[in-house]
């Protein structure tokens, strides 16, 4: 029986950050789910087929194996069996990726694939639907949540360091506004999991975060 732990949230509240330093302390996989979606767009891409063909693209979905392992301590993306990690981080592979992951069923192939991974290694998963609707029976269910303006704190810092000339309460409002769209729309909306526990990173750092976190996964433990 493998542990899985998925972690949900809001745009901006670490979730990423968090769960790949939470695996690398417990020694579990981390899925990179993003770099799935990149791994798919980057055989799309290879086999010459159009982002606006829906019907090329789910026949292709079929022909389609992606997992993710780590060798040495670094994850390794394997499409078909073949590390892909050095060409699927270009432009052009996010465009595709962007533009073939609001098709359904390119959607349910990953989520497959993510399902697939999750009964054969220890894993912990991170997005906006992994405990509702991903991973249901995730054995813990965590929901990472920061305030609006912590979040767009963050990001403001984030993009000072870059050099990006920004403004923290437009970065706010484009927040705000992302929150609504991801928690109304129709398929998966971002909602709390029933039986996930709510853990608000505004007053913590990332290692205090992990700590609580790791508090969670051994109360759950122990029931």
């Amino acid at each position: 029986m493998k542990y899985n732990i998925a972690i949900d949230g809001p745009a901006g509240a670490g979730k990423s950050t968090i769960a790949k330093k939470l695996a690398a302390d417990l020694g579990y996989i981390y899925v990179d789910t993003g770099a799935m979606y990149r791994a798919m767009a980057y055989y799309f891409i290879q086999n010459k087929i159009a982002a606006d063909n829906e019907k090329a693209v789910a026949e292709a979905c079929a022909d389609v194996d992606i997992t993710i392992q780590y060798k040495d301590g670094e994850q390794q993306v394997l499409l078909n069996g073949e590390n892909v990690n050095g060409v699927i981080r270009n432009e052009d592979v996010g465009n595709m990726a962007s533009a073939t992951s609001v098709y359904p069923v390119v959607r349910t192939k990953l989520v497959d694939l993510q399902r697939q991974l999750a009964q054969k290694e220890n894993v912990i998963m991170d997005g906006r639907d992994i405990g509702t609707v991903v991973l249901p029976d995730a054995n813990v269910k965590i929901y990472l949540t920061a305030g609006s303006r912590v979040r767009a704190e963050r990001r403001y810092k984030e993009l000072q360091a870059k050099g990006v000339h920004c403004d923290l309460d437009e970065i706010e409002k484009d927040i705000i506004d992302r929150d609504y769209r991801d928690m109304h729309r129709e398929t998966s909306p971002l909602k709390q999991a029933d039986d996930a526990v709510c853990l608000d990173s505004s007053n913590l750092d990332i290692d205090g975060v992990v700590s609580e976190m790791k508090k969670i996964i051994q109360s759950k433990a122990q029931v």
